[in-house]
């Protein structure tokens, strides 16, 4: 059920590949700047479809500020590198923008910023673009209404790329059922979503994934923990139970986020997800 769709975000291992070239808001110059925080480069992205596919995945979704370069040589070798490893670049994962802001300046300059990385998905080979909702408040009418407005345009600006934008409950417009479900009624069918089980508040957990799935782009399968830092496997395996009765057939992302090894961590997530085929 799951071993043919299994994936990794590589935020899973934000610890191995580098720096991560967070994107801030600059209010004082309003545009967009880098942040950078030190990692360590355990190996590096180009290096990472290989990698992937020798442990069982077949699709990957890469974060934004996992990327050195955006130049075209440097895009075109990564493209390489996923058919060479035969792994599916699933999502860009662009970790940044507010297209809900009340403030006109932020907004258009973000949408646009998006739009530049729309391209670079594209020319990177990436079947989609995951865009943040927003970061206005859960059930603010007229940011979700704003919210709707950019990823329409996003969408239109996307599909003449053939890239698909989709969105996440992530951040705090989408951060309930509700508000979620409103961003992606008003959007309409061609936005899809990604169902991270870890951001949905515990009360929601089962009725956003039944919400999410049948729109849902990938799962992401990131586990509640016990007390001695064992996975909650009854838990993780009842949510993608849920999940696979609505959608048997989008990618199913280990997200680890936890102390220790990283590689470590996903093979553990991944042999709970695989006992449930069992």
């Amino acid at each position: 059920m799951f071993r043919q769709r299994l994936s990794i975000s590589s935020w899973s291992l934000h610890r191995c590949l580098g720096p991560l070239r967070w994107t801030v808001w600059d209010e004082s110059i309003k545009t967009q700047a880098v942040a950078a925080d030190e990692q360590p480069a355990n190996f590096t992205l180009l290096e990472l479809p290989a990698i992937a596919s020798s442990k069982g995945l077949v699709y990957l979704e890469l974060c934004h500020f996992h990327f050195p370069s955006r130049e075209e040589t440097y895009l075109s070798s990564l493209k390489q590198a996923f058919g060479d490893a035969g792994v599916t670049f699933h999502t860009l994962l662009v970790d940044y923008g507010d297209i809900s802001s009340p403030d006109p300046v932020r907004r258009l300059s973000d949408i646009h910023y998006l739009k530049g990385w729309v391209d670079t998905a594209a020319q990177a080979g990436a079947s989609a673009v995951r865009i943040v909702a927003g970061e206005q408040p859960a059930g603010d009418e007229a940011a979700i209404a704003r919210s709707i407005e950019a990823l329409r345009e996003l969408g239109d600006y996307a599909a003449s790329k053939d890239v698909r934008i989709v969105t996440e409950n992530f951040c705090e417009l989408t951060s309930t059922v509700n508000s979620w479900s409103a961003v992606m009624d008003g959007a309409g069918d061609s936005i899809g979503t990604i169902v991270d089980f870890g951001n949905l508040a515990k009360h929601e957990k089962e009725e956003g994934i039944r919400f999410g799935a049948p729109s849902a782009h990938s799962f992401h399968a990131k586990p509640d923990y016990k007390e001695d830092g064992s996975i909650n496997e009854e838990s993780l395996l009842k949510l993608l139970h849920i999940a696979a009765q609505a959608n048997a057939d989008a990618p199913v992302s280990v997200i680890f986020d936890q102390e220790g090894d990283m590689w470590e961590g996903i093979e553990r997530i991944k042999a709970v997800i695989l006992s449930g085929e069992n």
